[in-house]
């Protein structure tokens, strides 16, 4: 054809006709050890187009499939419209993740469909590549040169921003590190895991019906507390670690266990000298004023939010100057738009916001394209640095998708995956939850009135 036959619809792309597109059915992919169980999701159109979204690790499919019959036949790039009818299915924790897995999967098909990265429908991108922080276990019991060194090989990585474990849990074969209602620590010991060695279901049942059950204890209704002999060997772990990897590396602090604020309050001001990016959930982020105690009471940043669902669950923490970091997950948060705007917001109050995220490649390249589009962001998190197959999970974006510690934005329609890998997908699906993208048909008529007002 020559320059002379050309007409301007040979110059755009006409594969997809956004304003007829219409969602027309919704499956699903349970895989483990991505390190998480991941919950996979594709969201089918009329023309074609697929969009890709995730349930958070520990959820249910349910809190999606329940959104289905909602969503039947809308067009998925009316994302605004679709979100604020499915929001008040969503909850805290990983009761959001329906609503946010399926607000992902939204915004990938728009992008599909108009032929643009998701990061320039939120107005642009404030950074070409995102840095990942490295969260960092290590096998076996831990011990200070084991997770330094596994920090440093992080470091070797290009990784420019680490966090690690700290709390409890390691103290609980040292005597004399705790203090607790006698018997309370041994049956807590006890019951750790889903189940126990050497317990019956029954057996389970009945010891965490007498209270021993901690995870599903809050922090200040444990009275558990450190002895000066715990506090000691906390601060010496973290030293210890320190001398390994210097002073110069940012290091985040997670999973302190179950103590209540006067604790958290001692244990922070033991940890004040170590130049810790910060402390993360060190209580449960509801009780506002116990944080605004804590940030008070230290020096180095407070940070919690992974749990919470909507961006106005974030304002009394905010507005109390509760947190000096906010760290929301975006299977959590209620997606990309609401995660962007949760940011925009703690940014008028001079906080900044890292992002949790232990999930698939689908949940992070959501998470990049959000935090692209925001300026007061700090790093994302990446679980996933000793999974060989984590990337191998979609196709069409560079391989490995992290290099020297950082993502490029994808320039891609849409979130930039051009397709999941069945095959790889297929290798690790959850025993308890087998199928691949089976129908979910059963679920196309339910229906409730769900108006909240008379």
């Amino acid at each position: 054809m020559s320059a002379a036959e050309e007409t301007p619809l040979d110059h755009i792309n006409t594969y997809s006709s956004p304003s007829e597109l219409k969602i027309t059915d919704i499956r699903f992919a349970n895989i483990v050890g991505a390190p998480m169980p991941c919950i996979l999701m594709k969201i089918f159109t009329n023309q074609g187009l697929v969009g890709y979204g995730e349930v958070r690790d520990g959820s249910s499919k349910t809190y999606a499939l329940m959104l289905k019959s909602r969503l039947l036949g809308e067009n998925p790039c009316q994302i605004d419209k679709l979100f604020r009818r499915i929001k008040q299915f969503g909850g805290h924790a990983r009761q959001g993740g329906g609503v946010s897995g399926v607000e992902i999967a939204l915004w990938d098909l728009a992008g599909k469909a108009y032929g643009v990265p998701v990061y320039q429908m939120l107005g642009g991108k404030f950074r070409d590549r995102i840095r990942m922080y490295a969260d960092t276990d290590v096998h076996g019991r831990p011990t200070s040169q084991k997770m330094g060194q596994a920090l440093r090989a992080r470091m070797d990585l290009g990784y420019t921003f680490l966090k690690m474990d700290l709390g409890i849990n390691q103290l609980l074969d040292q005597p004399g590190t705790l203090s607790a209602p006698l018997g309370f620590l041994e049956e807590m010991k006890a019951l750790s895991g889903p189940t126990p060695p050497g317990l019956s279901a029954e057996q389970v049942r009945e010891r965490r019906n007498r209270g021993y059950d901690i995870n599903n204890i809050a922090h200040p209704f444990t009275h558990i507390h450190l002895t000066a002999k715990g506090f000691d060997a906390l601060e010496q772990y973290v030293a210890e670690v320190r001398q390994i990897i210097g002073y110069e590396v940012p290091l985040a602090v997670d999973h302190f266990g179950h103590i209540g604020v006067d604790d958290a309050i001692k244990l922070a001001r033991r940890l004040d000298p170590y130049n810790l990016a910060w402390l993360e959930d060190l209580i449960p982020w509801q009780m506002t004023a116990q944080y605004a105690k804590l940030t008070a009471a230290s020096t180095t940043p407070i940070c919690t939010g992974e749990d919470i669902y909507l961006k106005e669950n974030f304002r009394p923490l905010l507005e109390s100057g509760a947190v000096s970091i906010i760290h929301p997950d975006i299977l959590t948060s209620g997606g990309v738009l609401e995660n962007k705007k949760i940011g925009d917001m703690a940014q008028e109050f001079g906080v900044s916001m890292a992002v949790h995220m232990a999930e698939s490649p689908i949940a992070c390249l959501a998470a990049v394209h959000s935090v692209a589009a925001t300026e007061n962001f700090v790093a994302l998190e990446f679980h996933s640095v000793d999974i060989p197959w984590w990337d191998d999970l979609i196709e069409g974006l560079p391989k490995p998708l992290v290099q020297n510690g950082y993502i490029s934005v994808p320039d891609r329609p849409g979130l930039g995956i051009e397709g999941l890998n069945d095959d790889v997908i297929q290798e690790h699906l959850s025993p308890q939850v087998p199928g691949l993208w089976e129908a979910t048909d059963a679920w196309d008529s339910e229906w409730s009135s769900d108006r909240l007002w008379s």
